[in-house]
């Protein structure tokens, strides 16, 4: 005999899935998922839904596009907005800043040619990049079907270029045996 865990209760349920979804969900399907009728799910959505009121919570349960969500209370917007601003303005580490000059004058580019170019595994960089906004996907390679990537116009706006034209040359910066150096590399 199996000592199987409790499943949670109604509420906990809706509450434990609704924090995941970056959509509505409708009624219908937390029906399905939680195995339980609609007309329960949709009450205790709504009882929920006015209980974050009456406590005055910082976040609201609300119907929207045909399903429920969590949505920042609009007192609390600016708060929120401030946080995530100031989030995005911590300057980017060595790594990121790595990569990300990679990704510009490569574009586009997989993450596999950026650990090549770099020497060292570029995923948490690149996944840090892209939820900044400043890299996004850009398709697959045809031969590997390898995710490409490549610059956002916010990186364009965050650099203050009108187009990736405008991006300086990287002659200057270079060794002057960069052949020699890209054999010794492969």
């Amino acid at each position: 005999m199996t000592d199987a865990a409790p499943e949670p209760d109604l509420r906990a349920g809706l509450e434990a899935i609704l924090m995941v979804v970056d959509e509505p969900v409708a009624e219908v399907t937390l029906a399905q998922v939680l195995e339980r009728p609609t007309q329960e799910v949709a009450g205790a959505l709504r009882e929920l839904s006015a209980e974050y009121i009456a406590a005055g919570r910082g976040f609201d349960l609300r119907e929207v596009a045909g399903g429920w969500r969590f949505y920042t209370r609009p007192e609390c917007a600016p708060l929120v907005e401030r946080f995530v601003r100031d989030g995005q303005q911590a300057r980017l580490t060595q790594a990121a800043l790595e990569t990300l000059a990679v990704v510009a004058y490569r574009q586009p580019v997989s993450r596999a040619r950026v650990a090549a170019i770099r020497g060292v595994n570029s995923d948490g960089v690149m996944r840090t990049l892209m939820t900044r906004g400043l890299v996004e996907e850009a398709g697959t390679e045809p031969e590997s079907q390898a995710v490409l990537y490549r610059t956002t116009p916010y990186f364009l706006e965050r650099m203050g270029l009108r187009d990736l034209d405008e991006l300086p040359e990287l002659a200057p910066f270079l060794p002057d045996d960069m052949d020699s150096l890209e054999e010794r590399k492969q």
